[in-house]
């Protein structure tokens, strides 16, 4: 176990975070997610994506200005001014589940990556070639089925995944944070650490004493 990761817990821990590639929230709230990977061992880790986005709608601007507003991530200029358009994230949605089941030791980096190029630098994501710098800096071999514009396979099995996890926790809203210890789960509001955090990891610990107690 790394040293900077604590584990107090005998149970194993798993960790679940149902996403969007194209959602401000779930933007904002994966540095929430990258404290907790960081502070803990786990015996499991699930990024799931909803692949809510499929070409019919897009983010409200006044979400992202209140995601702006509380959160420290950054939105691009050349972002905000198309933020209207209509977006879909289901070729992200393929291509995360194809790198879920090839590489998944690099899939919270991929994400990352993904999540700069599209609320950053303004790439919608939508094409084979938006693709081509995260395969081109990664070496990377996707199929050509990731790019096409229906779901794939894989990206399909995720979203039975979620459905599951959203019928045990009463909620199909995401971004969803759920840690589990042992049969226990713990629900994370990340939306209490947006401009902090760091800070959900006291939290957490505290959670996971009182699930010892």
């Amino acid at each position: 176990m790394p040293a900077n990761q604590i584990n107090t817990q005998e149970e194993p821990l798993t960790l679940y975070f149902i996403y969007d590639s194209h959602c401000p929230w779930s933007y904002a709230a994966t540095p929430v997610v990258e404290e907790l990977l960081n502070a803990f061992d786990y015996s499991d880790v699930h990024l799931l994506h909803c692949a809510h986005f499929n070409g019919s709608d897009a983010p409200k601007k006044a979400q992202v200005e209140q995601v702006s507003a509380l959160s420290n991530v950054e939105f691009s200029d050349a972002y905000s001014k198309q933020v209207s358009n209509k977006v879909s994230s289901v070729k992200t949605a393929n291509f995360m589940s194809w790198v879920q089941s090839k590489q998944a030791d690099k899939e919270f980096e991929f994400l990352k990556v993904l999540q700069h190029q599209h609320f950053v630098e303004a790439n919608p994501l939508n094409s084979r070639d938006d693709f081509d710098k995260i395969i081109n800096q990664y070496k990377l071999s996707p199929s050509n089925k990731v790019f096409k514009d229906a779901l794939s396979h894989e990206a399909e099995s995720v979203l039975a995944g979620i459905a599951e996890i959203g019928e045990a926790i009463g909620t199909n809203a995401f971004p969803v944070l759920v840690m589990t210890s042992g049969d226990q789960a713990i629900f994370i509001d990340h939306s209490q650490h947006l401009a902090s955090p760091k800070d959900v990891v006291e939290m957490v610990r505290a959670e996971l004493a009182d699930l010892s107690d």
